[in-house]
């Protein structure tokens, strides 16, 4: 199995460089990191006294690597779970905060077990996690990846200004959609034509 510092690192080269997106909530953001969570954590990278989008452009892969590793995996108890969880639930807690758990568990919920959605992962969230494994040993990863390509295209349908982030100019699969894709098994990706199928209605 890989490190988690190795997970977290090709997190960050998914992330990719300095961007600053209006149609992104997150605003200004480099390597996966946003002006949000640096303002959260009191970045002020070049020590004058605010943080804004210059300390968002000076943050390093190797910060960002840091970053994510504490507050990310460490924080949200991401390593609570099954080895085999932890890669494509730490990549979504970077992309989508809470929501990457929340998903979890109510793909925990729809398999039987009887948890609290509320986006944090503690000692019952664990426990069910684990024991969906043990039932699930060759689909729970794959579930858990399906589950967030469908939240990716559920946040498309409401807010249509994400919808590029979905889906390309050409129609073809999107940033989030590839991204979720990455952790489920080819045997479960979306063909071209369902994928054009389902964001049909965007047009």
């Amino acid at each position: 199995m890989q490190s988690v510092r190795s997970i977290a690192e090709q997190i960050v080269a998914r992330e990719g460089g300095y961007v600053n997106d209006p149609d992104d909530p997150g605003g200004a953001t480099k390597h996966g990191v946003t002006i949000h969570t640096m303002r959260a954590l009191g970045l002020d990278l070049d020590g004058d006294g605010d943080v804004d989008s210059n300390d968002v452009r000076r943050v390093t892969p190797e910060l960002a690597t840091d970053l994510f590793l504490d507050h990310y995996f460490a924080r949200p108890n991401i390593h609570m779970l099954p080895d085999p969880l932890q890669a494509s639930v730490f990549d979504m807690q970077v992309n989508a905060g809470s929501n990457a758990v929340r998903i979890l568990q109510r793909l925990l919920r729809d398999m039987g077990l009887d948890i609290v959605v509320d986006g944090l992962i503690g000692p019952q969230t664990a426990r069910a996690a684990h024991a969906a494994l043990g039932d699930a040993p060759d689909h729970l990863v794959d579930a858990y990846g399906i589950a967030r390509r469908n939240y990716y295209y559920r946040l498309a349908d409401r807010r249509p200004a994400s919808r590029k982030y979905a889906r390309r100019r050409d129609g073809g699969k999107g940033g989030w959609i590839i991204r979720a894709e990455e952790f489920i098994s080819p045997r479960y990706h979306l063909t071209s034509a369902q994928h054009r199928e389902r964001t049909a209605s965007w047009d």
